[in-house]
Formats: C-alpha cells, structure tokens, sequence
C-alpha cells in the first residue's frame, strides 16, 4: 500500500495535466469565477462562510477518507480550477492526497497567544503593527497573532514561541472518476442551477475549495445576506422566539457580519460557522417567522456614526449588561453602556457601577422576575469548584506545572457591571500567583457561565461562585429581548434598549 501510494503522489507529480472530455459550459469567464474579492462580495450583498475548515488535515473530521462528494438531484455540476481544469458531470469527487515538495518549505514565526477572543488578539496585533511589525491573526486552533522570524527581535512583553517547522509535503486537491486522475489547484469554484449535496448533506449551490493558511483546505459558500440570516437565527436566537425578537436578531446579525467580515481575510473567506462567529447551519425547510423578520429588516443593520457598530451579543447577562472593555481586552465603544436591564424602578434600587463583592451578592440576591430575561436557565447559578480542578485546567493552559498546588482564589478587579476583570489564582509557589484577565477568565476556566460572579470560600480545597448570565454581557441579551418582545416593545425598542446612541441605517447593495 505504501508503494501504490507513494507511486501515485510521483504520478500526480510528473504528469502533465489531463482535460477530461466532457462539455462546459459558462455565461461568465472562468477568471472571473475564481476571483475571490472578499469586499466586492459584501458590497454586492453576499458573505463566504467557511463551512468546513482544515480539509486534508489531521482534524478534518469532514472529508471521511479524505473524500468530498458534490452531487445534484437533477442538475449538472461545474468546476473550474485555477489550473484550468473545467468540468461538468452529475456528481464530483474531490480527493486530498499528499504530495512532496520538491523543496521542502521551512517555516519560522514567532506566535502571540492563545487568546480567548478574535477581539483580544486583534488588539495585540495592532499594538505590535503599530511598533513595525508585520502581523496576522490567525486561527489554528486558538486564535494567535503571527509576527515573521527574525535573528534581533527585541524582547516582548507578552508570552510568545517560537514556532518552525519543515513542511516536506503539501496537501492537495485531485478530481477523480472513473479513468482519470486530475490534480486541482485553489481556489476551485464548484456551482450548480440547483441546490448542491456535499457528502449526502444539502448545502446550497456555490462553492470554493481554498487553501489556508496551515497547509489545509476549507470548503466556502458563496452565499447572500438574507440567506445566511436563515441558517443563523434559527441556532442563536431559535424560531420560535417572539416576531420582534427575531427582527432584532436579524439586523444584528447582519450588523456583526459586516462589521466582523476581515476575520478571516487572510484565507480569503469572511466568517466561520461556530460560536466563534455566529452559529450558521443550511436551512433546510424555511420558517416563516424567521423568513418574515429577515424580510421585514431587510439591509437594515446598526450604525454609530454612519458606520456598522460591532453588535456583539449573548445569551443572558444575568439583569445587567457588560462594556467591551471590561469582557475583552479591547477599547469601550460609545454605544455599550452598564444597564439594569429591567424596568426604570430597578435603576433606583441599583445605583451604578456595582464594583464591590457585597453590592454584587445583594444584586444577585433580588427577585430575578423584575429582570428582563430571567426565564434563562443561567439567569442565576452557583457554580461549586474544588482546587483540583482549578489546577487542571491551569496545567492544561501551561500556566503551572504538576507539582503546584492550588491555595486561594480571589477577584482583585471588577469592571463597572460587577464582572470579574481580574482573577487570581495563588499557589504553593512562593511570591508568585497567576492573574487571569477579563475573557481568559472563562477560557482557562471555561466551566464558568460568565464572568459575572461572586467568590465564597468553603473551604481550604472548595470554592463556592455564585454568579448571573451566559455569555460575555455585552448588547442584547437574546434572553432579554424575547421577553421584551413579550411584552409588547417592537424590535426598533429592543435595539435602543440595549444598543444606545446607535442608529438604524438601510445599506445599499451594489448590483451584479
């Protein structure tokens, strides 16, 4: 087997490319399918999400035996590489196979991170471009801030490694059937009439295979505002949320998608389809709610100054919302102010900012009914934590070693909301403890619901949090605006309540 297959890469290698006999077809040249202009796209309406990323690779959990299969119900499939391969058929097979450099490439940089946040490690790396340096955020695994390698580069403050590697090998694309082994070159644009199965699962109709920035390939789909909306609301806010609700929810994440569009600039694709950006699954039958509040809010999104706010927002914020600069390790926006988020009698009950253990417990302590969004299962939780499994987590992130032992946990900063900013942890190491802070708080410990807490200690091994909210904390609280829907606010309400100063703005799509 190690023969056949080494002899295959040696043929993939050698050959010169084959053009499978088949007809295509285009109204458009093929050059101009493969340009992936990442602004042109959002100025025409249109989003490329990375469904699938790292294909090829050791995590591809996708490609199962290291095969893609488009097919059509009806239809015929195209494909233009940009090697010049075009082809058409009922069903593609794209297969990833290894072939060697015929000179190994080395790689050098230094890496910044892991940071919890996109948020966080765009802050760092624009501190670092600001001294000189090129940068790039990067997301292998963590998101990371890149620097090239150099022999006299000054010593940094924050953590970093050195990263080399020799790649012998490049992951590639080749199209096969039954008589022919064709090599594929990125971008490779595969788009269809009618909706497109991938792997037996219906996604929609156009697509590219594009390499990144790992060695790996991600499959991306070309896709426009108002249907991408359709695959989010559903997984964030959920379908059957109250209309209002679903308006709201839908110009904001419109908003956050225009305005968080670079994330992935680098690969060639604007946004993922986790939480790290916003969920996205194919919509598979349409809702009609969700259909109407897309329609109803068509291009509308949130701006501050003519220009789209980054309208972050969560699941609950436990009756009072966050800044950005206190949840990230990034500057406060305007529009992000501490809230009560309830009725005006609770801004006279609670005077802010609340900074102190004692005001934040008498906080948690009120009756959570006069709160928007109190239904939420994490409205309010307690949260028990023993020493071992602080110091797991602690050695999993590298921040100690096995030998330490854990022995006091204390907040030593609140932001304005009462959030924990700074978190630190003491250890059987002399003169020396472990400072977590704002959004590596929840991802050393990512156990915690939010950072939104209160520390008792029980004992010397067992740690009692009593805490409010899921989430980061900052802009609407999906909770809190489903039961403001309820109540009667329209969805341009709800949006002032928790987006101040911002202004409601019909974008204009530029036409094909």
């Amino acid at each position: 087997m190690k023969f056949k297959f080494a002899f295959l890469n040696l043929f993939l290698v050698c050959i010169s490319l084959l053009i499978i006999n088949t007809k295509f077809s285009s109204n458009v040249k093929a050059e101009d399918l493969l340009k992936v202009e990442l602004n042109k796209e959002i100025k025409k309406g249109k989003f490329l999400i990375g469904l699938k990323q790292y294909l090829g690779g050791k995590n591809d959990s996708f490609s199962k035996k290291k095969n893609i299969e488009f097919t059509t119900d009806k239809g015929f499939l195209n494909l233009i590489s940009s090697n010049g391969i075009k082809y058409k058929s009922k069903q593609i097979n794209i297969t990833w196979v290894d072939i060697p450099y015929k000179n190994p490439k080395k790689i050098e940089r230094i890496v910044f991170g892991p940071f919890a946040s996109y948020e966080s490690a765009k802050k760092q790396a624009k501190k670092l471009k600001d001294k000189g340096f090129k940068t790039i955020v990067a997301y292998p695994k963590n998101w990371e801030v890149w620097i090239p390698f150099e022999d006299d580069l000054p010593e940094f403050e924050l953590k970093n490694t050195i990263f080399r590697k020799i790649r012998n090998i490049q992951i590639t694309p080749v199209l096969r059937d039954d008589y022919n082994v064709i090599k594929l070159e990125g971008p490779i644009y595969i788009y269809a009439e009618e909706e497109i199965k991938i792997n037996g699962t219906n996604f929609g109709k156009d697509f590219y295979l594009i390499k990144d920035s790992y060695g790996t390939w991600t499959l991306v789909q070309k896709i426009e505002f108002d249907d991408y909306l359709a695959g989010v609301l559903p997984y964030e806010i959920g379908p059957n949320s109250p209309l209002e609700a679903l308006k709201a929810q839908a110009v904001i994440a419109r908003t956050w998608g225009i305005f968080n569009s670079d994330r992935f600039n680098m690969d060639k694709y604007h946004l993922c389809i986790s939480t790290q950006c916003q969920v996205y699954k194919p919509s598979k039958t349409k809702n009609k709610k969700v259909q109407e509040a897309i329609e109803a809010t068509s291009n509308l999104i949130l701006t501050y100054r003519n220009q789209p706010i980054n309208a972050f927002y969560h699941g609950s914020n436990g009756g009072i919302s966050a800044t950005a600069g206190e949840s990230w390790q990034i500057q406060d926006y305007s529009y992000f102010n501490p809230i009560i988020d309830g009725s005006k009698s609770l801004n006279k009950i609670f005077k802010l900012p609340i900074i102190s253990e004692s005001d934040l417990n008498n906080f948690l302590d009120f009756d959570k009914e006069q709160f928007y969004g109190s239904n939420h299962s994490l409205f309010r939780w307690n949260k028990k934590i023993s020493s071992l499994e602080i110091k797991e987590k602690l050695i999993k992130n590298k921040l100690i070693n096995i030998n330490e032992n854990v022995l006091d946990l204390n907040s030593i900063e609140r932001g304005s909301s009462g959030r924990v900013t700074k978190l630190e942890i003491k250890t059987n190491k002399v003169n020396q403890s472990i400072v977590l802070v704002k959004d590596d708080i929840r991802r050393v410990f990512n156990f915690i619901p939010s950072n939104l807490f209160t520390i008792n200690k029980l004992n010397d091994d067992l740690w009692l949090l009593r805490g409010g909210g899921f989430g980061h904390g900052v802009g609407l609280s999906q909770s809190g605006a489903i039961e403001m829907a309820k109540l009667g606010f329209s969805y341009e309400q709800i949006l002032n309540h928790y987006y101040r100063d911002a202004k409601l703005k019909k974008i204009e799509i530029l036409s094909q």
